[in-house]
C-alpha cells in the first residue's frame, strides 16, 4: 500500500497588479464573486480572476505581558493571501459573514481594501470603475444597504450591479432556459428552479449543508480516530484530504458494508503520513557487530532469569526449612495442627509431598544455575555451535524449519496474551472455567465451600502463576536463538530490534469509511444532527411544486454548481437518486459546471458585456433616490422586495394595508 505524505496548504501573497492594465481599460468594470469560502476578484475580459484568496482577515492580539512597546507599534492585519499559514492564526481568523450572509461590514471595509490595493488602484480618494458583485441567494435588503453605503460611500464608485453566483455559473455555461439548478456552497445549498430564464421564487429551497459541515465532520472523525494526533490534525489538513481523498457513495450502505470486509478495506484503505521528528540516526551496524548485539540480548536475559531463579530458590529453601522443621517436630510428637494449617496441609502425608516436591524443585534450579555458570565460560564455543546448521540439514531447510519454529512461538505467545486478557474480562469463557477449576481444588484441598473468605486463600493464584514462569524463561531463550539464525541467513527477515520505521507508522492516518461518511452528509444531514431533509429529498420537494409538463422541462436539465460540485461521485450518486424518485423511465440530465468555483464569477464577468448589465447598473443617483437597498432585478439577480414602510412606529404592508407594532 502506497503511503502519501499530507501536504500541508500552500499559500502564495498576491502581488500589486500593473494599473491601468492596458488589455482592459480605464473604463473596465471590477468582478468580485463574494464568495463565504473564496473571493474571487478582478476585471471583465479576463479568463481569469486576478485575485483568488480565502475571505479571512487575521488581526494579531497585542501582547498585554509586553509593557515596553511603543505605542506606535500596531499588530499588522493580514487578509488573504497574505495570511500564509492559517493554522498558526486560527484563533485571530475574522470573516465578514454569517454563514452565507455578509454582516459584518468592519471586516468587508477591509477586504474591499484589500482587493483595490492588490488591483493596484491608485486613485486619489475614489474607485472610479464600475463594481459587478455577488451576493447570497435572498440576501436581505438591509445588508445590501450596507453594501452600498461602503462601496458608494467610502469608495465612491460611479455604480454596482448585483447578481447570485449560482445564477451567473447557469448563464456561464449556456444553459437551455428552463432547469434545476443544484448551488453547492460553503455553508448552504441551494435547489434553484428556473422558467424561461428567470429563477421562480417562491419555489426555491434551502439545505442548510455545505463544504464546511463536511470539513468539520471529517476533522471531528479523525480527531476522534487518532486522538494522539489531535494537535496535527487540522482543520486546513482535512480540507486538503476532502477534496483528495472524498467521494460520493453510489450506495452508501453497500459501500459501509465492503469497508467492513478485511479483504476489501486493505485494498482501498489509504495511507496519509504526518509529518514526525525522525529521532537521531542510529550508527550502521555491520552483519558481526549485530550478531554481537544478540549475544549481548541473550547474555543480559540469561542473567535476569538467572537471579529470578536464585530468588526463587531462595524462597523455596526458606520454605524447605520450615517444612522440615515441621516434619521434625511431628517426628518429636508435637501438636503441629497450626502450622500445618498455615502452609495449606491437612495431614502428615500432604507435609512429606510438600517436601518432596520442593526439594525437587530446589534441585531442578540448581542444576540449572550450574549448567549456565558452566555454559557462561565457554560463550564462543556455545554461539558457534548454535549457528552451525545440523548435518542432516542444508540451510535453507535449517532456515525454514527456524522459521517455523519462531513462528509457533510467537502464536503461543500471542494466544497466552489474549487469553490473558479474556481472563481479565468476568463473563468470558476462559475466566469463567478458571474459576471454576480453582475453586474445585480449593474445596478438594480444604474440603469446605467459604474458599475466598481468608487472605490465604489467595495463594492458590500464586502456586498456578509459578508453575508457567519457567516455561516462559525457555520460550525467551529460544525465540532470541532462532532470531540469531534468520538474522545471520535469512535475507527476508526484518529484526523488530533493528527497525527505525515505527516511529513513522505511528504517524499515519489510515482513511478508509470516512472518505464517505464526510461527503454523505449532503444527502443524509441527520448524521451531524441537523434536522432537515437532504439534498436529494430537497430537489423532490421542489419538482412536485410545478406542474408533470413543466417538472419534464426542469428534470431535463439539472445543472450542478459550487464547491462540492468538484467532489468525486456526485453526478453518479445524484443520478441514482434521481432514478429512484422519478417514474420509471423518465428522462434526466444531470451535468457539472465545467469550472465548479469559477463559473461564477466568470458569468459575471460575461454579463458585464451585455446590455442589460448597463441597465441594471445601480448609479450614485440612484443610490441616493431609491435607498441602499434598492435592487435593479435582471436575470442573474435576486428579485427586488421592498422593505414595508413604518409609520408611527407601525410597519405597514403594502400588500394588505395591516400594520404590526
Amino acid at each position: 500500500m502506497e503511503i502519501t505524505p499530507i501536504e500541508d496548504l500552500k499559500i502564495t501573497p498576491d502581488v500589486v497588479q500593473p494599473y491601468p492594465d492596458p488589455s482592459v481599460g480605464r473604463e473596465a468594470v471590477i468582478v468580485i464573486d463574494n464568495g463565504s469560502y473564496q473571493c474571487r476578484a478582478g476585471w471583465m475580459l479576463k479568463d481569469r480572476p486576478a485575485l483568488t484568496f480565502r475571505n479571512l482577515l487575521a488581526k494579531p492580539r497585542k501582547d498585554r505581558n509586553k509593557k515596553d512597546v511603543e505605542t506606535t507599534a500596531v499588530p499588522v492585519t493580514q487578509i488573504g493571501n497574505d495570511i500564509v499559514n492559517l493554522e498558526s492564526m486560527r484563533m485571530q481568523l475574522r470573516t465578514q459573514f454569517d454563514r452565507n450572509v455578509v454582516t459584518h461590514y468592519n471586516v468587508q471595509e477591509q477586504i474591499m481594501d484589500y482587493i483595490f490595493t492588490k488591483l493596484g488602484i491608485n486613485a486619489e480618494n475614489a474607485v472610479p470603475h464600475r463594481v459587478m458583485l455577488t451576493e447570497c441567494l435572498f440576501n436581505p435588503n438591509y445588508c445590501r444597504s450596507l453594501m452600498s453605503e461602503l462601496l458608494f460611500e467610502c469608495y465612491d464608485v460611479p455604480g454596482i450591479a448585483y447578481g447570485v453566483d449560482g445564477l451567473f455559473s447557469f448563464y456561464s455555461n449556456q444553459r437551455p432556459k428552463n432547469g434545476l439548478i443544484v448551488a453547492t456552497g460553503y455553508h448552504t445549498t441551494h435547489v434553484i428552479p428556473v422558467m424561461a430564464g428567470r429563477m421562480v421564487v417562491e419555489n426555491v429551497r434551502r439545505v442548510n449543508v455545505g463544504g464546511s459541515h463536511m470539513i468539520a465532520f471529517l476533522h471531528r472523525c479523525l480527531q476522534l480516530k487518532y486522538t494522539i494526533h489531535m494537535n496535527a490534525i487540522t482543520l486546513s489538513r482535512c480540507e486538503m484530504l476532502l477534496h483528495r481523498y472524498g467521494e460520493f457513495a453510489y450506495d452508501y450502505l453497500e459501500s459501509l458494508r465492503n469497508w467492513a470486509g478485511i479483504e476489501y478495506y486493505e485494498q482501498n484503505i489509504r495511507k496519509i503520513q504526518l509529518p514526525f521528528n525522525q529521532p537521531a540516526a542510529v550508527t550502521t551496524l555491520t552483519s558481526e557487530q549485530k550478531v554481537e548485539k544478540k549475544k549481548e540480548l541473550s547474555r543480559r536475559l540469561a542473567e535476569i532469569n538467572a537471579r529470578r531463579r536464585e530468588e526463587r530458590m531462595a524462597q523455596d529453601e526458606e520454605q524447605l526449612a520450615l517444612l522440615q522443621q515441621l516434619e521434625e517436630s511431628a517426628e518429636d510428637g508435637d501438636d503441629i495442627s497450626d502450622g500445618l494449617a498455615e502452609q495449606g496441609l491437612k495431614d502428615i502425608g500432604e507435609l512429606k509431598r510438600m517436601i518432596t516436591t520442593v526439594n525437587t524443585r530446589i534441585e531442578k534450579a540448581r542444576t540449572k544455575l550450574l549448567a549456565q555458570g558452566a555454559g557462561s565460560s565457554q560463550p564462543q564455543q556455545d554461539t558457534d555451535k548454535l549457528m552451525q546448521p545440523p548435518a542432516n540439514m542444508t540451510i535453507e531447510q535449517w532456515v525454514e524449519e527456524t522459521r517455523r519454529k519462531r513462528e509457533a512461538i510467537l502464536e503461543k505467545r500471542n494466544a497466552r496474551k489474549q487469553r490473558k486478557a479474556d481472563l481479565a474480562k468476568r463473563r468470558t469463557a476462559a475466566a469463567q472455567e478458571r474459576m471454576r477449576i480453582i475453586s474445585h481444588l480449593a474445596r478438594k484441598e480444604k474440603g469446605s465451600d467459604d474458599f475466598g473468605m481468608r487472605d490465604e486463600d489467595w495463594d492458590v493464584y500464586k502456586q498456578i502463576s509459578r508453575d508457567e514462569d519457567s516455561d516462559l524463561e525457555q520460550e525467551s531463550v529460544r525465540l532470541l536463538e532462532c532470531e540469531i539464525i534468520l538474522k545471520q541467513y535469512d535475507a527476508t527477515y526484518e529484526d523488530p530490534v533493528m527497525l527505525t520505521g515505527t516511529t513513522a507508522e505511528l504517524h499515519q492516518l489510515h482513511l478508509g469509511v470516512e472518505c464517505i461518511r464526510a461527503p454523505e452528509i449532503l444527502f443524509q444531514p441527520s448524521i451531524i444532527g441537523l434536522h432537515e431533509a437532504g439534498v436529494a429529498e430537497t430537489i423532490d420537494y421542489v419538482l412536485k411544486l410545478f406542474p408533470p409538463e413543466q417538472r419534464l422541462s426542469l428534470i431535463g436539465n439539472i445543472f450542478v454548481t459550487g464547491g462540492c460540485a468538484k467532489i468525486r461521485g456526485l453526478k453518479e450518486r445524484l443520478t441514482r437518486e434521481m432514478r429512484e424518485l422519478l417514474p420509471f423511465q423518465a428522462r434526466f440530465e444531470i451535468d457539472i459546471a465545467r469550472e465548479p468555483t469559477l463559473d461564477g464569477w466568470n458569468g459575471a464577468s460575461k454579463f458585464c458585456l451585455t446590455e442589460t448589465f448597463r441597465q441594471s447598473l445601480i448609479t450614485r443617483r440612484t443610490y441616493e433616490e431609491c435607498g441602499g437597498e434598492y435592487l435593479k432585478e435582471h436575470f442573474n439577480s435576486n428579485v427586488y422586495f421592498p422593505t414595508p414602510k413604518t409609520a408611527g412606529g407601525s410597519m405597514v404592508f403594502p400588500s394588505s394595508g395591516g400594520s404590526v407594532g
